[in-house]
């Protein structure tokens, strides 16, 4: 292979998340990568903030039962997009009170809620075109009220 010809690309089927180095040129080296994409992993759809306390660290407060059924994580990155006032926001969860229905913005992120607002919750993950079409997203919708599963 001449320095001025790339290697042949492996498709995403041949290669899945497997890096592919091809040092035929010994000058350089070509990396390839299967390609990834972003796609909704999961979603707590429309909660009501319980709580805005902008003295603490940082984060999002949730009730264990709505991350689990969500299956989100403690520490996981989140999206919170707030149907009230269309702020959107990054921040990651930490666990609440069990049953309590808690949905608390802490921190800076408490500066762009008021208790009472309707949020989204949400969280994605990187994967190859190939699996995210079997990919089923967890999504719960909780009663806005109580926040509480049905």
């Amino acid at each position: 292979m001449s320095s001025h010809e790339f290697a042949k690309r492996p498709t995403d089927r041949e290669q899945k998340h497997i890096l592919y180095f091809d040092f035929s040129n010994r000058h350089s080296a070509c990396i390839f990568a299967a390609m990834l994409i972003e796609v909704l992993k999961s979603k707590i759809h429309r909660v009501t903030v319980t709580e805005a306390n902008l003295n603490y660290i940082g984060s999002i407060t949730l009730d264990p039962l709505l991350m689990e059924a969500a299956d989100m994580i403690e520490g996981e990155k989140v999206q919170v997009l707030n149907c009230m006032n269309g702020e959107r926001l990054e921040t990651y969860i930490i666990e609440g009170e069990r049953g309590s229905g808690v949905v608390c913005l802490n921190g800076p992120a408490a500066r762009k809620v008021t208790p009472g607002d309707v949020v989204i919750v949400v969280t994605y993950a990187h994967m190859t075109r190939e699996e995210a079409r079997d990919f089923k997203p967890a999504i719960v919708f909780p009663d806005t009220a109580t926040n509480k599963l049905p």
